[in-house]
C-alpha cells in the first residue's frame, strides 16, 4: 500500500486508490494506488522531482491502447489533461503544428486541415493522443508519426527538461528508442495545402476506419502488431478466431486485430482471450504475434465494472 505522506505536496489533483476503468476505452480494470493530475507542466516536474526513487510512475494517456489489469497499477499513475497540455497552435505559413501531450491524435489533424497544413492527415484515424503516438511512433494508412515529428519534449524521472529531435527517437515500428519520458509538447511539421483537399482525405481516412474497425464498441487499438509483410487480422482470421469470446471478452467480427468488451468482461478476459489467440496463430501458422496492445499494472482478482460509458467516450 502506498504511503501518502511519502508524496510531493501538489498543485493538481492527487487521487488514492482511483479506480482507472473509465479512462479506458475498454472500461477494465482495478485502480492506481495514486492518480496524479497535474496542474501544468512545472506541476509535473516539480513532482517528479521530489517523488521517491523507489516509487514506481507511468503515464496514462487517453486510455485507447492499454488494458489496466485487475490488480490495478503499483504507486502513481500520471494523467495529462487540459489547455496546459492539450492545447494546438497551428503556423500555416511555417508549415508547423505545435501540440500538447494530451491533445488528441485527431484534434491535431483537424488543426492542421483548418491551417491550410497538408501531412498530418493521418492522424485523424490514430485513436489516442499525441504523447502516445511519439512513444508508439503510431501511425495509420501508410504513414507514421516519425514522418511529420519535428521535436519534442518532456521531463525525465528526476523532473529535468529534455528535448529530443526526430532523429534522437530512433524509431522503430510501434516504437523508439529514448529513454522514459514524460513528454509535454510535440512539433510537427507538414506542406502547404488546400483546406478542402486536406479535409476530404482526412473524411477518407475515417470512413474506411469506421468501415472496418469496430470503433463503436468497448474496444482499443489494433491489438498486435503486423507480422513482417503480413497482417496479424489474415493470420488470427486464418486460425479461425474471428469472434472467438472467452467471458466477456471477443474477437472482432469485424476485425480480427480488435479485441471488444461486450458489456461485463474483466481485464483478465481481455488479456487471456489475447494469449489464447497468439498461441492459436503460433500453432496454426507458425507466427509469434507479439502485443500492440500494453497490458499494464498487478494480476488480480477480475473485476468487471459496471458503470455505463461516459458521454464523451470516444469509442462511443
Amino acid at each position: 500500500m502506498l504511503d501518502p505522506s511519502r508524496l510531493p505536496r501538489v498543485r493538481g489533483q492527487l487521487l488514492l486508490n482511483e479506480p482507472l476503468a473509465p479512462f479506458t476505452w475498454f472500461r477494465v480494470g482495478g485502480p492506481a494506488d495514486a492518480l496524479f493530475l497535474p496542474a501544468d507542466p512545472q506541476d509535473l516536474s516539480d513532482f517528479l522531482r521530489g517523488l521517491p526513487e523507489d516509487i514506481p510512475v507511468a503515464v496514462l494517456g487517453v486510455g485507447s491502447n492499454v488494458i489496466i489489469r485487475d490488480g490495478g497499477v503499483e504507486g502513481v499513475v500520471i494523467r495529462l489533461a487540459g489547455k496546459a497540455f492539450g492545447e494546438i497552435v497551428a503556423e500555416p505559413g511555417e508549415g508547423v503544428v505545435a501540440a500538447g501531450a494530451a491533445a488528441l491524435d485527431a484534434n491535431v489533424a483537424r488543426a492542421a486541415a483548418k491551417a491550410g497544413i497538408a501531412g498530418l492527415e493521418f492522424l485523424v484515424g490514430v485513436p489516442g493522443t499525441i504523447g502516445g503516438a511519439l512513444t508508439m511512433n503510431a501511425g495509420c494508412y501508410g504513414r507514421e508519426t516519425k514522418d511529420v515529428l519535428v521535436a519534442a519534449w518532456g521531463f525525465d524521472r528526476t523532473g529535468e527538461m529534455r528535448v529530443y529531435e526526430n532523429q534522437d527517437f530512433g524509431f522503430s515500428y510501434r516504437g523508439n528508442a529514448a529513454p522514459g519520458v514524460f513528454w509535454v509538447q510535440a512539433t510537427f511539421r507538414g506542406a502547404p495545402g488546400e483546406t478542402a483537399a486536406i479535409e476530404a482525405k482526412m473524411a477518407e481516412i475515417t470512413a474506411m476506419r469506421e468501415g472496418s474497425q469496430p470503433i463503436r464498441e468497448k474496444t482499443g487499438g489494433s491489438t498486435f502488431k503486423n507480422p513482417p509483410g503480413d497482417s496479424a487480422w489474415k493470420l488470427i482470421d486464418q486460425a479461425g478466431f474471428r469472434g472467438a469470446r472467452r467471458g466477456g471478452a471477443q474477437v472482432s467480427e469485424k476485425h480480427c486485430n480488435f479485441l471488444i468488451n461486450t458489456g461485463e468482461a474483466a481485464a483478465a478476459d481481455l488479456e487471456d482471450l489475447g494469449e489464447e489467440v497468439r498461441a492459436g496463430v503460433k500453432a496454426v501458422c507458425g507466427v509469434d504475434l507479439q502485443w500492440e496492445i500494453k497490458r499494464v499494472g498487478r494480476k488480480g482478482s477480475k473485476t468487471r465494472p459496471s458503470e455505463a460509458q461516459s458521454e464523451d467516450d470516444p469509442c462511443a
